[in-house]
């Protein structure tokens, strides 16, 4: 004869869901080991732990309701029900059953003043204080709506956003960036928190545009009450010391004399990848005069085979002052 979970519970098979965790509320803390030192309470809180996994569980509950618990747990053929393959053990651990159940391992810290009796009626929230005793009230267990129940689903955090600054060159050739992160993680009981620090690395692609997200899911903070958050790395461009960027171009501020814009001139560029160009202009070269040199800017992001542009930006330097002679000359060569 296989276990009676029903009977572990104290409730008639097809109770309802509702029955089944005022059932398993009642039991578990009565027995809990914490409050109840009788030789066997920690037995009977692990076999009232096991009755609640399987009963509050759907499926698990449809294979005991038909086969029993030797259905349950894989020997249907073997007793001639023909039943579905199903092998079930209960590996689980009370204490965090009961943790999850509650919000916390021990609720007895703050709603009981005495022990549990079986004649109390547990599902009222005031019995543990008596009509009168409301000035024991203790703000966890108004956190609570309508006692404590398992009913409280567990909310993801917002994403935690870091920026992750790269310099041209490495979004020119790409590379790889370790970066550490500490978080807080739940210990095995499901309750306690540890401190740790994980390295988690991003591939930077090339041509990776300012902006761009890395996600690693669920990788914050974890607490018992919590989904962790997402961690974000949003891509950072970092000051150029000669560059500036838009989009897949980079921009060349070319620095020539007044003569040079007026006479025409070759400037030497230099390349992300480490070459010098000679650009040659043989027009006058006005303030914010623009060229365009194709293929020498960062690659594309989804095209990484092709490349923007380098476009120099011309600015002119004048002199400072000039001599009479020299405005003489001027006067006499420059046009009206």
């Amino acid at each position: 004869m296989g276990k009676d979970y029903y009977n572990v519970l104290g409730i008639a098979k097809g109770a309802s869901e509702d029955e089944i965790k005022k059932a398993y509320r009642k039991q578990a803390l009565r027995f809990h080991p914490d409050k109840n030192e009788s030789v066997g309470a920690e037995d009977k809180f692990k076999e009232i732990a096991e009755a609640y996994d399987v009963l509050s569980d759907a499926k698990k509950k449809d294979i005991y309701d038909r086969f029993g618990e030797e259905g349950l747990k894989g020997s249907a053929d073997a007793g001639g029900h023909n039943g579905p393959s199903f092998n079930y053990t209960f590996n689980g651990d009370p204490h965090a059953i009961f943790a999850e159940f509650f919000g916390g391992r021990s609720p007895f810290d703050h709603l009981f003043s005495h022990n549990v009796e079986d004649d109390m009626d547990i599902n009222n929230p005031f019995y543990p204080f008596g009509m009168g005793g409301m000035g024991g009230f203790h703000r966890s267990f108004k956190s609570y709506p309508g006692g404590l129940h398992r009913g409280h689903e567990k909310k993801k955090d917002p994403p935690v956003v870091h920026e992750l600054k790269v310099s041209l060159e490495e979004v020119f050739s790409g590379c790889t960036k370790k970066m550490k992160i500490s978080r807080k993680r739940l210990n095995p009981d499901g309750c306690t928190i540890r401190s740790e620090d994980k390295i988690l690395t991003v591939d930077i692609k090339r041509g990776w545009k300012e902006g761009t997200k890395i996600t690693f899911p669920r990788e914050g903070d974890e607490t018992p009450t919590n989904i962790p958050a997402d961690v974000v790395f949003v891509v950072k461009d970092k000051p150029h010391p000669i560059f500036r960027r838009e989009g897949s171009d980079i921009i060349y501020p070319a620095k020539i004399s007044l003569k040079d814009a007026l006479c025409g001139c070759t400037v030497s560029a230099p390349t992300l990848d480490g070459r010098t160009i000679s650009v040659t202009s043989r027009d006058v070269v006005k303030p914010g005069t623009k060229k365009r040199i194709a293929g020498e800017g960062l690659p594309l992001s989804k095209y990484p085979g092709k490349r923007g542009d380098m476009i120099l930006d011309f600015s002119v330097k004048f002199p400072e002052n000039l001599g009479q002679n020299t405005r003489d000359a001027l006067e006499q060569i420059l046009p009206m």
